[in-house]
């Protein structure tokens, strides 16, 4: 439906992440995939969105000056917000298990921040979802790190994966944006440019 309306554009997704990209095959979207390495270093004086925006913007302008005029790069940026600081990826299985002990029997923020560019206008939209997870075990943290490895994840989770079906209690807001993308919002705005 959306495919057609948004012909003249080339969508570029600029994102080596597998559940991304699956989103946008998933909206039924045609578009390819551009990646560029980026350092993601943020000012320390950031906070919530404002450090997803950054480096949302960040990926894109890797890209200045190398888009054709039909073009429309997206790139995005997710983050775990708690106790008021961003929790990344973890560096190792050590710290993995710290970040899931700090998010047990706590509610914490899922922010992604999504940026469309083209060769004439850059636009970031964002969104925020609050998860909170039930108590934790240790023993249930080990089980999911040995089982489910998720180094690769923000916040040390994949909210699709074991650890989502045990040890959420609730969400508020978009589910996909957990998952680090929050397609109805990227549907809107791409409907709106149709």
């Amino acid at each position: 439906m959306l495919k057609n309306k948004l012909q003249r554009y080339k969508l570029i997704l600029a994102s080596g992440s597998p559940r991304r990209q699956q989103f946008f095959k998933d909206l039924d979207l045609d578009f390819e995939i551009r990646l560029k390495e980026i350092e993601e270093i943020f000012p320390s004086e950031l906070k919530r969105e404002q450090i997803t925006n950054f480096l949302a913007e960040l990926k894109a302008s890797a890209f200045e000056g190398e888009l054709k005029e039909s073009e429309m790069l997206i790139t995005s940026d997710t983050i775990v917000w708690h106790n008021d600081k961003a929790l990344g990826k973890p560096k190792d299985q050590q710290d993995a298990f710290r970040i899931l002990k700090s998010l047990s029997n706590a509610t914490h923020e899922v922010i992604t921040s999504v940026c469309f560019k083209t060769s004439k206008k850059t636009t970031v939209i964002h969104e925020v979802t609050q998860v909170t997870f039930n108590e934790l075990s240790d023993e249930a943290i080990r089980y999911y790190l040995e089982n489910y490895k998720p180094y690769d994840k923000a916040g040390a989770y994949g909210i699709q994966e074991w650890i989502g079906f045990v040890g959420v209690a609730k969400i508020e807001g978009s589910y996909t944006n957990v998952m680090g993308l929050p397609t109805d919002k990227v549907y809107e705005f791409l409907s709106k440019l149709a």
